[in-house]
């Protein structure tokens, strides 16, 4: 066999692995109930929250554990029950449980499939108001309604099996990884500004003032101004740029209540 043969043998097994990874990715493509968004998703809501459920110990244990104040997780528990017992979220086969981490240091809150969410004590402290605590929590459940995590998998799953079929069929493998990355991250940015949007509807669906979310904004962007940087700042858009999405959303939702910041 020639080396042009080869050649030509390897680009077609490329193109075959890329065309399987491509289908595979559309066969997946679902209706989220929730949203209506239309998803790549490769696992089921009970492997949602079997997962969050294995690695939420070990997420604990990256922030000094759980918080032992029990008055301040009572009082989180409180304000995530009041948003799911009366949003869309009750809906769902989720089980939504709300951990207040140790970690003085770090600002963040973030959510695992299948409804485990986590707040630091460093981001609660700096929340000046139950509602605020909401908007948080709200963006959170976001996440996990609109299943984020389980899309991202399979995206990555995805771009995994092209970066091989590439490299296979002539060694484009880091163009078609770079490619998926930035395809990852934008995916990720569009999540954030959903959960927003849901955020926003949670606070006002519990009765909740929603314009607190932009005072939550605010309070990230001020300690992003410090010596060290959130990670929420580092996970999340730029809380001046989500701002006037928030405000957008208020009024898609027709709010009309207090704008007390």
């Amino acid at each position: 066999m020639g080396r042009g043969s080869g050649l030509k043998i390897r680009l077609l097994i490329g193109v075959a692995i890329v065309a399987f990874a491509l289908f595979k990715n559309c066969s997946n493509r679902e209706e989220n109930p929730y949203t209506g968004k239309v998803q790549a998703i490769s696992v089921s809501p009970e492997e949602e929250i079997a997962m969050g459920l294995q690695y939420a110990p070990e997420m604990a244990k990256q922030h000094g554990g759980l918080h032992p104040d029990k008055q301040l997780q009572a009082f989180v528990d409180q304000v995530g029950k009041k948003l799911v017992d009366n949003t869309m979220a009750r809906e769902t086969p989720y089980n939504y449980e709300f951990h207040l981490l140790r970690d003085e240091q770090t600002v963040n809150a973030f959510a695992l499939p299948g409804g485990q969410i986590f707040i630091t004590y460093a981001l609660l402290s700096k929340l000046e108001n139950e509602d605020q605590v909401a908007g948080v929590l709200g963006h959170e459940i976001g996440h996990v309604l609109g299943k984020h995590s389980a899309e991202r998998m399979a995206n990555s799953d995805m771009w995994q099996t092209i970066s091989m079929g590439a490299e296979v069929g002539g060694g484009a493998g880091a163009a078609a990884g770079s490619i998926g990355q930035s395809i990852l991250m934008g995916n990720g940015r569009d999540d954030e500004l959903e959960s927003d949007d849901l955020g926003v509807r949670f606070m006002i669906r519990a009765g909740y003032d929603p314009y607190q979310m932009i005072g939550v904004m605010k309070i990230l962007k001020a300690a992003s101004g410090g010596s060290r940087q959130p990670e929420f700042a580092s996970t999340h858009p730029d809380p001046e740029n989500r701002i006037e999405q928030i405000e957008e959303s208020i009024q898609k939702y027709g709010y009309t209540g207090p704008k007390t910041m």
